[in-house]
């Protein structure tokens, strides 16, 4: 794994920044639920997605409200369990639940460690399918490195970076930095794995 670290990058944000933080790691792992949901017709992606869009409405403040306790619940409803859907796929759309939920606790009271836990969800997320997808025959050893130096980890790795960049340092939310950060993590609609919905 390279020398970059999550949790001394994230010193740099405090209470709206990390909210904002953590959901755009949510908003780049939700193709993956997305397509899981669509592929199996199971949860509810439309709740998700304008769920995820509340977060943002409420950091960009505009106006729109959300009752985000409920709104946790129904986050739950939509996490596939792995010991009824055993395929790999159910893994991704579940940590991309997990990081929503994970946002929304953010939101609610905002904290490093939430943050910081979203953040290595997502790296985790990359690290897993980098693995699943990789030459069976490696060492543990030069799997790491693989992992570690794979395109996907350093992008996941330069995104968290970018975001931390752009967060710090900004006194208050406002709608256009959090529009353009939307537009950073939505990606095209590509998500941290590579996945799009189409």
């Amino acid at each position: 794994m390279s020398q970059w670290s999550l949790e001394k990058e994230l010193k740099a944000l405090d209470g709206w920044q990390l909210s904002a933080f953590s959901v755009a790691i949510a908003e780049r792992m939700f193709p993956n639920f997305a397509l899981f949901s669509t592929l199996l017709d199971f949860g509810d992606r439309d709740q998700v997605r304008s769920i995820i869009d509340g977060v943002w409405n409420k950091l960009g403040n505009t106006g729109a409200t959300m009752n985000f306790e409920v709104q946790q619940a129904n986050v739950e409803a939509n996490m596939p369990d792995l010991d009824i859907f055993e395929m790999y796929g159910a893994s991704p759309a579940l940590d991309a639940m997990v990081a929503l939920d994970l946002a929304i606790n953010c939101l609610l009271e905002p904290n490093r460690t939430d943050a910081a836990n979203v953040g290595h969800l997502s790296l985790e997320c990359v690290a897993t399918f980098i693995e699943v997808t990789a030459d069976t025959d490696m060492s543990d050893e030069a799997l790491l490195r693989y992992i570690g130096d794979h395109d996907m980890m350093l992008q996941e790795e330069s995104f968290q970076e970018e975001v931390i960049q752009r967060l710090a340092g900004v006194k208050n939310a406002s709608a256009g930095l959090i529009k353009q950060l939307k537009v950073l993590s939505a990606n095209d609609g590509i998500s941290n794995i590579g996945v799009s919905e189409e």
